[in-house]
């Protein structure tokens, strides 16, 4: 179980009101930050601070005793249910200001103001004034049924997933429509999109390197015969061998490979927005001794520079690169057998997955794992375990999924440090694990040549429900969605990676 250490995470600028181990009180200004993002105050004594990331020492001095810590909000009840991620301002639940301590969520600004916003949090929000008994914690995420698709409509992706009062749930046709196909002469590992979402890198087993172009929304109909995308940029023998990850800095500037050929290359972009644009860098890292499976960049605001995480086979070590300097200064053991996955949800802490059925949880402040996870795969039993192939966290950094070798699917509570549970979507190995642009909906790709897309919304501890959406001709390797747009893409070993999207309403 991991060790909850005491720290101070502070998300706005020094001084001023934050939340402190989640509870609001009042910070001097007088702090220390790391240099990465989100920014983070590793220590409030007068001892000497080393930053992690640069290795540069200072002394600070100690601020005052922080104030006495408010009364903790009075407990939720019976009979009424949990709001959209987090209360309202005219929520009953004003004066503590606190999130319902019984469900999934995290305060947002999203819902509008005045009678009806407030009336709404009156609706869905427990009535903490009340004094019926509580109930035991279980954990639910807001309800929405729309996605917005572009600048211009949404549409109700509900309509794809059956609810439990319907009947023939795993027999529905799929509605997404391929948009673009592009074909290669050998199966296609990995495809990735631009942080903007204008552009997306794919590469495959062919060592060649394309940037293709998204194409703009217009009317799409169920009639619709997919197409080859426009290749922007084209790069044989991009390796040596196989590409089998690609992913993109924070910025949209780098673009990082990994290959079997025991390489990560990473190549620096200076102008995106033109059509014939092309590198004005490239630098290969040859610190692995063997196949990289996956990479990843986080964001580092001390040197306005980002590092490059990168994990695979061989020693199974996990090394971070300074890109600016193109150097590694971390090398993280502690898989037993090969990373199969890595994945940042911002700031300093990233998660890997790996052959020897363990996820880990690492934090850069500290040089190593903060939090061992080993999943059971098993709704029966309490010893079945699986390797890991694909990890992600949604956005608030609590949950965390995980799919495995023997099609199991698991969902973990971070903070809580427990597994909610497992189910199996799929008929083989689940590859890829994606949640969509607002965490609303899980896309999951297996080798049962299907992508599935399971519901999120209300309590996960229940049954949930999953659809089938796209399908290829042989095994699905990987499923990436759009930034913004509720469109992903699909790469498999039928020598093809495709473009889905919902037709026009």
């Amino acid at each position: 179980m991991m060790t909850r250490k005491h720290t101070i995470n502070l998300t706005q600028n020094a001084g001023g009101t934050h939340f402190i181990n989640n509870r609001r009180q009042k910070v001097p200004a007088t702090v220390v930050w790391s240099g990465i993002r989100p920014p983070a105050l590793l220590v409030t004594n007068g001892r000497k601070l080393v930053n992690p990331v640069n290795g540069l020492s200072v002394n600070i001095r100690g601020p005052p005793p922080p104030p006495p810590l408010p009364p903790p909000p009075l407990p939720p009840v019976v009979g009424m249910s949990c709001a959209p991620f987090g209360i309202h301002k005219n929520s009953l639940n004003t004066a503590s200001n606190q999130c319902c301590t019984c469900c999934y969520c995290c305060c947002d600004s999203e819902k509008g103001s005045g009678a009806s916003s407030g009336q709404a949090g009156n609706n869905h929000h427990h009535n903490h004034t009340s004094k019926q008994p509580t109930r035991s914690k279980t954990w639910r995420r807001r309800s929405r049924s729309k996605e917005k698709i572009g600048q211009q409509y949404s549409v109700d992706v509900r309509r794809l997933i059956p609810q439990n009062n319907e009947s023939g749930g795993g027999t529905t046709k799929p509605k997404f429509i391929p948009v673009t196909t592009l074909e290669d002469t050998q199966a296609i590992r990995c495809a990735e999109f631009h942080p903007q979402g204008h552009l997306y890198a794919v590469g495959s087993n062919s060592k060649v390197l394309r940037i293709c172009a998204y194409p703009p929304r217009g009317k799409l109909t169920e009639e619709h015969t997919a197409k080859p995308p426009n290749v922007l940029y084209k790069r044989m023998k991009h390796h040596r061998g196989s590409i089998y990850c690609c992913g993109w800095s924070p910025d949209g500037n780098l673009l990082a490979t990994g290959s079997n050929d025991k390489t990560v290359k990473l190549i620096r972009f200076e102008d995106m927005n033109r059509e014939d644009f092309t590198h004005t860098q490239e630098v290969e890292l040859t610190m692995h001794d063997g196949t990289i499976r996956d990479v990843c960049f986080i964001e580092d605001l001390s040197n306005k520079a980002s590092l490059l995480v990168s994990g695979g086979a061989g020693d199974c070590k996990i090394y971070v690169t300074d890109c600016m300097t193109a150097t590694p200064f971390q090398a993280l053991a502690g898989h037993s057998a090969p990373v199969l996955s890595l994945y940042n949800w911002g700031g300093v802490m990233f998660c890997s997955g790996s052959q020897d059925k363990s996820i880990r949880v690492w934090d850069l402040r500290t040089r190593g794992c903060v939090n061992l996870i080993s999943p059971l795969t098993s709704a029966t039993s309490s010893t079945t375990k699986s390797p890991v192939g694909s990890v992600c966290v949604d956005p608030t950094g609590r949950l965390l999924v995980s799919g495995h070798e023997d099609s199991a699917i698991v969902l973990y509570d971070i903070r809580g440090n427990r597994q909610i549970q497992t189910f199996k979507p799929h008929a083989a190995d689940v590859r890829s694990v994606r949640f969509s642009p607002k965490a609303y909906y899980l896309l999951s790709a297996g080798y049962d040549q299907r992508l599935m897309l399971t519901d999120l919304q209300g309590d996960l501890s229940l049954n949930l429900n999953s659809v089938p959406v796209a399908s290829h001709e042989d095994k699905i390797i990987s499923g990436r969605w759009h930034p913004t747009d509720f469109s992903f893409l699909s790469t498999s070993a039928d020598k093809t990676v495709k473009l889905w999207s919902l037709p026009s309403q």
